[in-house]
């Protein structure tokens, strides 16, 4: 297990979630539908830090996911036992030392597999996937056995480096965005330049956005009264849209 503090810390952000809850082979999911027509056969992943879908934030991006004419969907890997949104706040007792031991790859991957397979089942051919932290490392593993057909992650964790970097290049076939930051202990600038030296020339594409002043966690929990935290969030957000028009 690898996190770091900012893995924890973070704001909740203002607005009135649009989407609906639903459930698909009985995993509890957030939905984000285009109100505009859109490929019916197409679906985005949004794949959650540690405060999974229930924090408004997650909800209120999958909703943004929507309104650019993408259907959406976040799932809820962790059970109903994401970590707590009031486990940002300072001071805070939640500890994530207890918290992640019952809810790693062995709890969580099969949630997430079933839910894939379902959606196959419903007639889904095209996948794009959009990681945050936790969510960043199933990125890759999906990417790896290229279920997925375009690649996103945000202040990714848990990646080993370069070990993942050069199994990306070597196994899989979508292309990868990264959005990257200043202060990230997950994946510092180190990580970055390695990515770079290692995918640059990757043949599905590759592209790594880097969003000075912010830190890890920024493109969900960041304080948007930071005016360098909210355009790394609306820059990674940008990229990330333009990412799944161009590849999916």
């Amino acid at each position: 297990m690898s996190f770091c503090k900012d893995c924890v810390r973070g704001v909740t952000h203002e607005g009135t979630p649009t989407g609906t809850w639903e459930e698909i082979a009985g995993i509890k999911v957030y939905v984000g539908t285009p109100t505009i027509d859109y490929p019916k056969d197409k679906v985005v992943l949004f794949l959650p830090d540690i405060f999974g879908v229930e924090l408004i934030n997650a909800q209120l991006l999958v909703d943004d996911f929507a309104a650019n004419g993408f259907k959406t969907i976040a799932i809820d890997y962790f059970g109903g036992d994401a970590a707590p949104a009031d486990g940002m706040n300072p001071g805070s007792t939640w500890d994530i030392s207890k918290w992640f031991p019952n809810h790693g790859p062995a709890q969580t991957r099969p949630i997430l597999d079933k839910v894939i397979k379902a959606l196959k089942e419903q007639g889904i051919t095209t996948f794009g996937a959009t990681g945050y932290c936790f969510g960043g490392r199933y990125v890759f593993d999906l990417a790896f056995e290229n279920i997925i057909q375009a690649s996103v992650v945000s202040h990714p964790s848990l990646l080993q480096i370069p070990a993942d970097l050069e199994k990306y290049a070597a196994s899989s076939k979508a292309p990868l965005l990264i959005n990257s930051c200043t202060v990230d202990q997950q994946f510092p600038l180190e990580a970055s330049a390695q990515a770079d030296k290692i995918l640059g020339g990757f043949a599905p594409g590759y592209k790594r956005e880097y969003f000075e002043g912010c830190s890890h966690g920024f493109a969900v929990r960041g304080d948007l009264s930071d005016p360098k935290v909210k355009a790394g969030k609306e820059g990674s957000f940008k990229a990330t849209v333009e990412w799944f028009v161009k590849h999916l």
